[in-house]
């Protein structure tokens, strides 16, 4: 088990929460702070002292307050900590639930484990580090049924900005015109039309107000 682990979390009940739940693993070497900057400041000097940290648990959303920060959230956070320690272990421990921002999270940045705050939380929590000490990836079990009942779909870039256009009220007969204006290829209203129907085909919807919710949702736009 880790023995060493620094958790950034600005909610003082459930950075205390944490806590309790690594000394009931034993984990007694631990360190908490409010801030990201703090965060990386500890890393850095842990490094420093040849005594790294062997994990870090960080909250993804920090509230501004009158200390000002460099870093403003987790994303941040955990960006900085790979290019100082890429080799830090990464579980992180938050209320979002969005399916694409926490795939994001595993594939862009590369964290071993995702909790999110919500009941049984605590015992997610202890399940995540047993498993990421075993050199294993871990999701919270509830966040793994979202989306069910849909076929999955992997958004382009072009997916993307169709969808975003359509959500922002633009007709979906002049969506050609702003991509020719944004140089986006291609920009005939054939292929907006095909690429329309081929997401709204694989994820079961008939309408394109069903696609745009549920993107806003998932966290796509």
């Amino acid at each position: 088990m880790f023995k060493k682990v620094l958790i950034a979390e600005d909610h003082e009940i459930a950075n205390i929460s944490v806590q309790k739940t690594l000394e009931e693993l034993g984990i007694t070497e631990n360190k908490y702070v409010y801030y990201c900057d703090h965060a990386l400041s500890w890393i850095r000097n842990a490094l420093r002292s040849g005594a790294p940290y062997e994990l870090l648990i960080t909250d993804l959303y920090f509230e501004d307050d009158h200390n000002e920060q460099q870093l403003s959230g987790g994303v941040e956070l955990i960006k900085a900590v790979r290019e100082l320690q890429p080799g830090l272990k990464v579980i992180v421990f938050s209320a979002e639930n969005r399916p694409a921002i926490i795939d994001d999270l595993f594939k862009t940045l590369a964290i071993d484990g995702y909790v999110r705050k919500a009941r049984r939380d605590a015992q997610h929590l202890k399940e995540a580090l047993q498993a990421v000490c075993g050199h294993k990836t871990y999701l919270s079990p509830g966040l793994k049924q979202t989306g069910k009942g849909h076929n999955s779909h992997e958004f382009s870039s072009f997916d993307v900005t169709i969808i975003s256009l359509l959500s922002q009220g633009i007709l979906q007969k002049d969506i050609p015109y702003y991509l020719q204006q944004k140089g986006i290829k291609p920009s005939g209203l054939s292929s907006v039309e095909k690429r329309l129907n081929l997401m709204k085909e694989v994820l079961g919807f008939s309408k394109n107000e069903q696609l745009i919710a549920y993107c806003k949702d998932i966290g796509v736009i």
